[in-house]
Order: C-alpha cells, then structure tokens, then sequence
C-alpha cells in the first residue's frame, strides 16, 4: 500500500487532505504552498496573532493517537504520557481523553504542582530523579484533592538520594511512593547491579511507614534511535534491555517477597521504542510523549506510521530582494549570481528556532548573515513567491522546549484554528 492510500484508508476522506499534507505537499501551480499550508496561511492571516505560533494538527495527532494506542492493546498494556514532551495541559488533557489513560509521567517541579491541580485524579511517575529539596516545595505549595500517598510515585536511582527522601518523609509525617530508576542500557545513571538495588530495597522495606516500594522504571529510547548497526540491531538492544530488566525483577522477587505484588508499576519504553515492547509481557506500561506530535528528530523507522502534527509558523515581515551582507554591499550581488537560492530575501518575525524550513519549499537561513532571535533573514529564489504577512512554516526539531516558546498553542483542524491551549510556566 502506497503512503497516500494508507493515509486515505486510515484516517478517511474527510482527512486525508490535512494529514496528507504531512507526507505528501505538491505545490500548487500559481502558490508558494501546497493546499494544506495555503489554507493555514489564509486562516492565520485572517484569524492568527500574527507572531510567531506552534500549531498543532488535530487530526494528524487523532491518527498517531490511535497509532500508539492499537499498540498498547496488542501489548496488553498502559499508556503513561510523557507531559515534558506535551508541555500543555489542554494537550495533555486531549490526547489523555482520546487515549482513555490517567497515568502521567512529570519532570518539572512546578510542573508536578500543576499536574496535581489540573489532574486531580492522574496517577504520576517523576521521569527523573529531582533533588530532594525540589520535593519539599512540592509538598510545600501542594493543594487540592491529589493524594501523593496514592497517587505520586518518586523516581530515586541512588541508596543516597533515598535516604534524603526517608528524612523528607520522616519530617512530613507522610509516606512517600518510590519508583526505581533502572539502567537498562541507557547509561545515564540508574541501577547497575543487585548489590545497589539491595540496598534501596532494604531501606524500603525497613521503614515502612514511611517508604513504599511502587515498582521500576527502565527507559529504553535507543532501541528504536537508529543507533549504528556495528551496535547491534533494534532487535539485539530490545533483547538485552528485556534480559537485565529481567534480572532486576527476578532478584526483587526471590530477595525482597515481601515488596513484590501485582499492583507494581513497571515502565518502560519510550517514543522512539514503544513499538517493540509489544514482544514482552514483564513490563506494565510503556512512555510516549513526542511521537504524539513526531518533530523532525523522530523522523525514524520505528515511527514509520506516525505523521507530523505540529508546525511553527511566522510572518514575513519584510521582502528586500536579492541578498546584501553588511560590509559588502554591493559586493553581494555576486553573492546570488552564484546561488539563484540567494535572489530573495524575507525577514520573518522571531526566528533562530530548534526548527526546520518546511513550507514554502526552498527557504534556507543565511549563515553569512546570522541566525536571530528576532528578525532571521530566509533566503529562497524568486519562485518561492512569498510576501510580506505571508507565513514561513517550519517543522520543530523536538517537542518538550521548544513547545514553550509561543505561549498559546493553537490548534487546527481542517486548516481552521479550533482551540488554544496555554503551555505550562515556571
């Protein structure tokens, strides 16, 4: 099946014209954009605030939705949303809805304090470990019906790191979940060896007032990165990451009884490997975040299915021909005698973004002049055709920072601005 029948057949007629533009853009005879993007240029220059935004397509974002959770089922699984990867609770609301899940993982501590307010009834997993002073404020600036006791659970990946948590939690008078950070592979710290883990558990387990063992965690996204075949395949990785998560969970069982039980949240996966988690049956829930909206970073094999669904998209502001570099003047016109590419120039609103140039096709920043923050200069040949208030659209290159630099995201469907949504602060 061809990528633009598969479109048609999952998504439907009515929606192959806006997801389609993800995968297919011919440019239309007469127009700098395909259809797709004439009909945001049109919609923003009428409706938009004319600066820079991050749209987001709804219903490319439907499509990966249902993409990711026709895996979670297969796998007989639960979905826990990476919300630094999704930096907005309308977002965050929207694809928990659709994907029927409560299970958030948070990285931020005021992050987590709007979490708890927002998502009174979530269940959330820290995805780093935070210092123990980050908690306390937590704690501190915590209100409303959210339970941590029941409903947060602590990423710790040192014997050190929890004893700080124990006096935290001996000082509250509370009693804290903790989740174990695993290496699996990654090697950006976590358990290494049973001696370590050992340790932890056997501080939980001799203060149990205070402390509760909530299960692991083993993140695994270079699986599915792509990582140079000398390595190891995809498959080979997935195998070793299962076989010491494995050893892990077989060494809590047979050491620590008394701790084990079926309640235990046992994450693992990421974006770029959720996938493959399908194989395993030991992990309970698997993390995806970024591949909801697939930047250009995700552009991988193991994301195949996945269509983008969000878009930076800028005024120009001003169009002043062919390229002229301060210091050389009219020296420049050699400039775009050699590069047709360099006879027209647009100065956008903001720029200098973790972004690609997507549409219109053909436009490049001018490294000779200098990337901006405020007024980046684009450079195309006279066939790109913008003008001034028309937008430049780029494709961001991750999700989690570079969603929180447009305040409001806007949210489109069929081309329209349905919704905005405000991105998290502090």
């Amino acid at each position: 099946m061809n990528r633009r029948n598969f479109m048609a057949g999952t998504l439907g007629a009515g929606a192959l014209l806006v997801a389609g533009a993800a995968l297919l853009r011919p440019t239309d005879r007469g127009s700098p954009y395909s259809e797709y993007f004439r009909q945001l240029n049109q919609q923003l220059k009428a409706h938009g605030p004319m600066r820079p935004v991050l749209l987001v397509d709804l219903d490319c974002l439907d499509h990966n939705i249902d993409i990711v959770m026709q895996s979670v089922r297969r796998g007989g699984k639960h979905l826990r949303l990476v919300e630094k990867s999704l930096p907005a609770p309308g977002l965050l609301a929207y694809i928990a809805k659709r994907a029927g899940t409560q299970r958030l993982m948070s990285f931020h501590q005021p992050f987590l304090n709007h979490d708890a307010q927002v998502f009174q009834g979530a269940d959330i997993l820290l995805g780093k470990p935070l210092p123990v002073r980050s908690a306390e404020l937590f704690y501190q600036r915590h209100q409303g019906p959210f339970d941590p006791a029941r409903q947060l659970q602590w990423l710790l990946d040192t014997p050190q790191r929890l004893q700080q948590y124990l006096a935290l939690a001996q000082g509250l008078g509370t009693r804290l979940r903790i989740n174990i950070e695993l290496d699996v592979g990654l090697h950006r710290g976590g358990i290494s060896d049973n001696a370590v883990l050992g340790q932890m558990l056997g501080l939980i387990q001799a203060h149990p007032q205070h402390l509760e063992f909530a299960g692991f965690m083993g993140y695994d996204p270079f699986v599915g990165m792509g990582v140079p075949g000398i390595l190891g395949s995809p498959q080979a990785l997935f195998d070793k990451v299962m076989l010491r998560y494995n050893a892990f969970v077989d060494f809590t069982r047979q050491q620590f009884a008394g701790l084990w039980h079926d309640g235990l949240t046992l994450n693992t996966a990421g974006s770029p490997s959720y996938r493959i988690h399908e194989q395993e049956q030991l992990s309970s829930e698997v993390s995806v975040g970024t591949a909801m909206l697939k930047p250009t970073h995700y552009d991988l094999p193991s994301l195949g299915e996945h269509v983008p669904a969000a878009y930076i998209a800028t005024p120009v502001l001003k169009s002043t021909g062919a390229v002229n570099i301060p210091a050389l003047d009219d020296k420049s016109r050699l400039l775009s005698w050699w590069d047709r590419n360099q006879r027209a120039t647009f100065f956008i609103y903001g720029g200098n973004w973790m972004a690609e140039f997507e549409s219109p096709s053909g436009l490049q920043s001018n490294g000779l002049y200098g990337r901006s923050s405020n007024q980046e200069m684009v450079n195309g040949s006279p066939q790109v055709g913008l003008n001034v208030d028309d937008q430049v659209f780029l494709r961001p290159t991750q999700t989690e920072s570079v969603l929180l630099q447009f305040g409001d995201l806007l949210a489109v469907r069929d081309g329209k601005i349905v919704e905005s949504w405000p991105v998290y602060t502090g």
